[in-house]
C-alpha cells in the first residue's frame, strides 16, 4: 500500500528559507552603509534577558538558566536525564524508563531535539537516521468538545514509523526531493528542495481517503519558560486579524484545548500555536513521540485496529509519573538562551536596520516582558525572542493540510529568530 504527498514548498524549508532571508539582509546590509549610518543603532545581544548565556559551543542550547537554586538545579539535572535518555521495552529492570510504544518515533526527546536545538530534514539518500521529522494526520472536522483535529481512524494522530517487537509497526515514511531554482528580483538567483512525502508498507489498511498529512520536524525547545511567562493579554494586544489599521499585518491568536483546565486558552507552542503550556507540550510529544503515558495522556496510543498495541506490556499507568513530568517540564522551562554572537559588528547592525525598515519586526516582535513567575529567574525579564505568538497566513505555497483548531491551513505562529545559527544547528 503507498499514500503520495506532494507539497511545492513546505514547512521543511522554512527554517532553510529564513536563514536564506537573514542572510540576505547582512549580504545587501555591506551594499549600503548609508542606511546604518543615518542614525545610531545598536542591538541589546542578552536575548534571553537574565537567562542568557553567552555560549557558542556544542552546548549553547544545553545550559540551566543563571541563578536557579540549588533545589532548582537539582530539578532540572533531573529533568535533563528523563529529556535524554532512551526509553525502552517493558518490562525492564530499568522501572523509571521502560513502556517505550508500543508503536513510537523516536526513543527519547534528545533523538530529534538533539543538544535541545531543532531537527533537520533527513539525508534523502537514506544513509542517515530519519529522526526530528514526523507526520500528523487528520481527518475533516474537529471534536465537538475540545475542538482538536480528528484522528484518521486506523492510525491516529501521527505515523508510527517504528515499534516494538511483536508489534507492527504502523508504516514507513520515504522523502525524496525535487528541486526549484529561481532567481529574485535584482537577479540574484536561489535555489529550494521540495519534499515529497511516500507513506509505504502501511499495516493497518490504507489512510482515510480525505486524511490531511502534516510533516512536522521538531524545533529548538531553548527559551520557552520565558514565552509562557509573557501575559496573555500582552500577546492578545498585538492580534489584528482583519488588520483594522491597515498596516498589511493581520495576525491572530489560535485558541486552543487546555487540558487542565477544560477550557479555551491562547496557544502559544508548536508551529501551529495548538499547545497552550509547556508541561501539555512535553506531555503531547512523550505520548505521540515515544509512546509514553502521563496524568494527561492515561492510553496507550493504539488504534482500534491494531490490536498487538493494545495487548502489548506497558511499563505501569502512568509511564511517566506526575513528579518526572515536572521535572522535564521544569528543565525544558529553565533552559538559556545564548546571546546574540557579533551583536557591535557593521554586518549584523546594518541588516538589523533592514530588518526594522523592512517591518520584519511587525511579526517577529522584538522585545517583550515577563510576569512574575513562580522561578525567579523568569520573573519580570525584559527579552528579545522576535515573535509574536501569532497566527500569520503564510499563503498557499506554504499551506499545511487540515486546520488546527483556529489556524487554518497556510497560517503558522511566527517562529521566534533567537538562536537561528547555532553550532547546535
Amino acid at each position: 500500500m503507498r499514500w503520495i504527498f506532494k507539497r511545492w514548498i513546505s514547512l521543511l524549508v522554512l527554517p532553510a528559507t529564513l536563514a536564506l532571508a537573514g542572510l540576505i539582509l547582512v549580504v545587501r546590509s555591506c551594499v549600503d552603509e548609508n542606511i546604518v549610518a543615518e542614525q545610531e543603532f545598536t542591538l541589546n545581544v542578552n536575548l534571553g534577558g537574565d537567562t542568557t548565556r553567552f555560549e557558542v559551543s556544542r552546548n549553547a542550547f544545553s545550559l540551566p538558566a543563571p541563578k536557579l537554586t540549588n533545589q532548582e538545579r537539582r530539578t532540572f539535572e533531573v529533568g535533563d536525564s528523563f529529556f535524554t535518555q532512551n526509553w525502552v521495552t517493558a518490562p525492564s529492570s530499568t522501572k523509571a524508563r521502560d513502556g517505550l510504544g508500543p508503536t513510537f518515533n523516536a526513543q527519547a526527546c534528545s533523538s530529534c531535539h538533539v543538544l535541545d536545538g531543532r531537527g533537520s530534514p533527513p539525508d534523502p539518500s537514506g544513509e542517515e537516521a530519519r529522526l526530528g521529522l514526523l507526520v500528523r494526520l487528520s481527518i475533516p472536522g474537529s471534536d465537538p468538545r475540545t475542538g482538536a483535529p480528528l484522528p484518521d481512524p486506523n492510525y491516529g494522530r501521527q505515523l508510527q514509523d517504528r515499534s516494538v517487537v511483536g508489534v507492527p509497526a504502523e508504516g514507513t515514511l520515504l522523502l525524496t526531493y525535487d528541486t526549484i531554482r529561481g532567481t529574485y528580483g535584482d537577479g540574484a538567483p536561489y535555489e529550494l528542495r521540495v519534499p515529497n512525502f511516500d507513506i509505504l508498507d502501511l499495516a493497518f489498511g490504507p489512510l482515510s481517503e480525505d486524511v490531511g498529512l502534516a510533516p512536522r520536524l521538531a524545533p529548538q525547545v531553548i527559551g520557552m519558560g520565558l514565552l509562557q511567562a509573557i501575559p496573555a493579554e500582552s500577546i492578545l494586544v498585538l492580534a489584528d486579524p482583519d488588520d483594522s489599521n491597515g498596516d498589511g499585518i493581520s495576525g491572530k491568536a489560535n485558541m486552543v484545548w487546555d487540558a487542565k483546565s477544560m477550557t479555551k486558552k491562547l496557544g502559544r507552542f508548536g508551529w501551529k500555536a495548538s499547545v497552550p503550556t509547556i508541561e501539555q507540550q512535553s506531555a503531547g510529544a512523550f505520548h505521540g513521540d515515544i509512546g509514553i503515558t502521563s496524568v494527561l495522556h492515561l492510553e496507550e496510543n493504539c488504534p482500534l485496529p491494531q490490536s498487538e498495541c493494545a495487548e502489548a506490556a506497558n511499563g505501569g499507568t502512568p509511564e511517566l509519573t506526575e513528579s518526572r513530568l515536572q521535572a522535564v517540564e521544569f528543565y525544558v522551562r529553565t533552559l538559556a538562551v545564548p546571546a546574540m554572537r557579533d551583536g557591535e559588528s557593521s554586518d549584523i547592525l546594518a541588516g538589523a536596520k533592514l530588518f526594522e525598515n523592512f517591518g520584519c519586526a511587525s511579526c517577529h516582535t522584538t522585545t517583550h516582558r515577563t510576569a512574575e513567575a513562580d522561578v525567579e529567574a523568569l520573573s519580570n525579564q525584559v527579552f528579545h525572542p522576535y515573535t509574536d505568538l501569532l497566527l500569520h497566513d503564510m499563503g498557499p505555497g506554504l499551506a499545511d493540510e487540515g486546520k488546527v483548531f483556529e489556524a487554518d491551513e497556510s497560517e503558522w505562529r511566527t517562529p521566534p529568530l533567537w538562536g537561528l545559527c547555532s553550532y547546535c544547528h
